[in-house]
């Protein structure tokens, strides 16, 4: 995603509320200031807001417009604006890294050699880059709490399948366009399996149904179809084995 000079547009969503977009395509600044102007309006706790969330490139926050005007609305929204250049804003304070365990490839995720190939690299070239890369959730969307997670090398520019896998399973790796999402559920995909994971994405009777958060960042770590299946028997809370640190 090149980074590109923006200027942030307001819009009406009806009368459902506001939305603030920092860009025609997905970039990594565009995002970085979509979850990072997000932050920033939540920490005023207005009481007009009644929930707030980010795209790859926009944020939104629900307002009841047939109650509090627009104009006033936007108004407070383009102060918030004014305080920094959002063309290179950091990231909030208190994001998370999550280290996921996966299996890459073999039976559980049989697309690997295929993605590899379609990224001009080889299969273990393909699983370091997987690896090593430290990716942020760039989006939750398609299912409750399914990340969209970015952004791979170059390389990884690969376009969808022409045809559609029927099925993957929740916790699979699927990877297309620099990207990498992490399914919550049981699903047909056009993108590449490339990995599995046991990670429950969507917590429903959890304290945090969602435990991924976009800012956050996820790093996976190569394990094998064993390792997976011992942690997939003890996986009553959903953890799937990873590891949570905070950011500082």
């Amino acid at each position: 995603m090149q980074d590109v000079p923006f200027s942030p547009v307001i819009r009406s969503v009806g009368l459902n509320g506001l939305l603030v977009t920092f860009g025609d395509r997905a970039t990594d600044a565009a995002n970085r200031a979509a979850i990072a102007f997000r932050s920033a309006v939540d920490a005023h706790g207005w009481p007009e807001v009644g929930e707030s969330s980010s795209t790859l490139v926009s944020a939104f926050f629900r307002v009841d417009l047939s109650e509090h005007r627009f104009d006033d609305m936007r108004a407070r929204l383009e102060e918030v604006l004014a305080t920094q250049d959002w063309n290179d804003v950091a990231l909030p304070t208190g994001r998370a890294l999550w280290t996921i365990p996966a299996v890459f490839g073999g039976e559980r995720a049989p697309q690997l050699n295929e993605a590899a190939e379609a990224a001009g690299l080889s299969a273990e070239a393909a699983l370091g880059q997987l690896t090593r890369t430290r990716l942020r959730v760039l989006t939750l969307g398609f299912a409750p709490g399914q990340p969209y997670l970015g952004t791979l090398g170059p390389d990884w520019d690969i376009p969808r399948q022409v045809g559609l896998t029927p099925n993957v399973p929740a916790g699979a790796l699927v990877a297309a366009v620099r990207q990498v999402c992490l399914f919550a559920k049981d699903t047909p995909t056009g993108w590449r399996h490339v990995g599995q994971s046991a990670f429950a994405c969507f917590r429903p009777n959890g304290a945090t149904p969602f435990p991924l958060a976009p800012g956050d960042e996820v790093q996976f770590a190569d394990i094998s179809a064993k390792e997976l299946a011992q942690i997939e028997a003890h996986n009553a809370d959903g953890s799937g084995g990873a590891v949570r640190e905070v950011l500082e």
